[in-house]
């Protein structure tokens, strides 16, 4: 009864960070659909020498549509490497490209790198999983400016009792803005991500997840708000 009572706590955090967004800011709301798949793929720097057994590399890709689903409107390719500075937190530093073709909007390639930082925590009741990255955003249009834009994930896993392969998994990110600039937008609340949905575990190397995200961003002015929601589908490789 513990356990559920913890499970239940657990799970409720995680919604009521999504349900902290200020769509009250926003003087129009846009809602569209469509759907984000992603693959991920982890492992330690050892397969190329020994001696690097505390290097991490991460790799990952994103395809992304809206429109309800009938427009691909945004790519994104990821690509750090880490150090493990013990079994559950690791630091990172990396690199994002992101092209995006919005409708009735020129094409353009958004660049970013940043620094980031995660705490795997182990529990009775599942695991969490704290990250953070602080972005430095390059924007066509910027200039010299560059937009600086921390993000914070929290993210719980709890494999089920009746089939531990399968796992309820929910995570909410948020993103903020530090600083305005001419095509980065005013600072303040950015974006907010929140998912809900099962993974299944093949084995110790592949693991997929797919579920409802939904996906409230605010535009450079905060007075118009798109809430996208969308069907995630991932697959995580382990290496």
């Amino acid at each position: 009864m513990r356990k559920k009572i913890k499970l239940l706590n657990a799970t409720a955090v995680i919604v009521g960070l999504a349900t902290m967004l200020p769509l009250a800011k926003a003087d129009e709301l846009f809602q569209d659909s469509g759907s984000w798949l992603q693959v991920v793929g982890e492992g330690s720097l050892k397969v190329l020498d020994l001696g690097l057994e505390k290097g991490r590399i991460w790799v990952e890709g994103q395809s992304r549509f809206n429109d309800d689903w009938g427009h691909w409107y945004q790519g994104m390719a990821r690509a750090a490497v880490g150090y493990s500075l013990s079994d559950r937190a690791t630091v990172w530093a990396g690199y994002t490209w992101l092209p995006t073709e919005n409708i009735g909007k020129p094409y353009v390639s958004q660049q970013d790198v940043w620094p980031g930082f995660r705490y795997v925590l182990p529990t009775d009741i599942g695991t969490f999983t704290f990250r953070t990255l602080v972005e430095a955003n390059f924007l066509p249009g910027n200039g010299d400016d560059v937009r600086v834009r921390p993000r914070q994930m929290l993210r719980f896993m709890h494999p089920l009792a009746v089939e531990p392969r399968l796992s309820l998994i929910t995570w909410d990110e948020f993103f903020v803005r530090i600083n305005s600039t001419p095509a980065g937008g005013q600072a303040g609340f950015d974006q907010n991500r929140a998912f809900a949905g099962l993974g299944w575990t093949f084995n110790t190397n592949f693991r997929t997840e797919a579920g409802y995200m939904n996906h409230y961003q605010e535009d450079g002015s905060h007075t118009t708000g798109t809430m996208r929601h969308l069907l995630m589908g991932s697959l995580y490789i382990n290496f």
